[in-house]
């Protein structure tokens, strides 16, 4: 019997959480909440995916604009397993109560405090410790990315500290009350939140992080470097990545010399909307140094969090007590990049 999935949010990260759902062998979406009138609302009834109002005001909203409306949240909660909220930050203290008030199991995104939520997650590190639980908070975009290529380094023992700066994009494509800008702006609250995010996870790795936000909407970059404990040829690094699920390897020597050149793959790919759900290595853009490891990656922040949500909802529910099982069923499905290509590294100049 397929898991029945309420989308709390129809809007950047809801709308492609429930394409990801309605596509799985074993979830079905059995609603999605609007609270305007929007051209996502018009899509999501496009898509036959049942309509509700996210509030009161929203029910009448979209009522008073001929949307068919199929109740309002509470009626949707009545016929779901689980929600996924995807509701702006900040909102999920308050709709947590509603969740629990209807003792519907729950997913939050990393716009909410972890401690409001009590337990994070990402599929790769701690999915069988995620198995059961009523309310789970799928970390950020850029806490995903990070656990994604350093978790294997923690997984083996092998990473002494680490320290990584988040370049950000100021906003997302579609946002735009928020630009243009022109300016760069420091996280000046030091160090940034992401290292304590990465940690609420994957504990007590060793992790220190700063932020920038930079005038693009395309993309997060990151440049990482990694203490290791012990000496690692740029190869194991390399064969190290590539065994892990959603880590996919670009090049420049390929053209791919900037963010914008990886979104026009994704884009070429016949992704939809031009996702990346991956992380992005540059496989000629790392390189280890003795017991240092150097390298950049990229995070499309509007999708890479959408299939941790999808394994999410099986560990909650128990579809699987496997981690990895989740996650081939879910790539599978997405069309996800498998891991297992070997990445030959390139002759360097000494």
């Amino acid at each position: 019997m397929a898991v029945r999935v309420a989308i709390n949010g129809y809007g950047t990260i809801g709308k492609r959480v429930a394409d990801a759902v309605a596509g799985q062998p074993d979830m079905k979406i059995v609603g999605v909440t609007k609270n305007r009138p929007s051209f996502e609302a018009r899509r999501a009834v496009e898509l036959k995916m049942p309509l509700y109002g996210a509030t009161d005001k929203g029910v009448d909203a979209l009522k008073k604009a001929g949307f068919s409306v199929a109740g309002g949240l509470k009626d949707l909660l009545k016929e779901s397993d689980i929600v996924v909220d995807c509701t702006p930050e900040d909102l999920g203290a308050e709709n947590l109560r509603t969740y629990r008030d209807h003792k519907v199991k729950a997913i939050f995104q990393g716009g909410e405090e972890h401690d409001a939520i009590g337990w994070s997650f990402n599929a790769n590190a701690n999915f069988r410790d995620t198995l059961g639980k009523d309310y789970v908070r799928v970390v950020s975009c850029n806490t995903t990315g990070l656990i994604r290529t350093l978790y294997p380094f923690h997984a083996a023992g092998a990473a002494e500290d680490i320290y990584a700066v988040m370049i950000r994009r100021a906003t997302d494509p579609n946002d735009s009350k928020k630009g243009p800008v022109n300016a760069i702006e420091p996280a000046l609250n030091l160090p940034s939140h992401h290292g304590p995010d990465v940690a609420s996870v994957v504990h007590a790795l060793p992790i220190h992080t700063m932020a920038v936000k930079v005038p693009t909407t395309l993309m997060h970059l990151h440049a990482v470097v990694v203490r290791l404990k012990r000496a690692m040829s740029d190869q194991e690094v390399a064969d190290l990545w590539s065994r892990q699920p959603r880590v996919m390897f670009v090049k420049g020597a390929e053209g791919f010399v900037s963010t914008a050149q990886i979104i026009e793959w994704a884009r070429d790919q016949r992704r939809p909307r031009g996702d990346l759900w991956e992380t992005a290595i540059w496989g000629d853009g790392f390189k280890v140094e003795g017991k240092t490891l150097y390298y950049y990656q990229a995070i499309h922040q509007e999708s890479d969090v959408v299939p941790e949500n999808v394994d999410c909802i099986r560990a909650m529910l128990r579809v699987t007590d496997e981690g990895a099982k989740s996650i081939e069923v879910t790539d599978k499905a997405m069309g996800i990049l498998r891991p297992g290509a070997r990445v030959e590294v390139p002759a360097r100049a000494p």
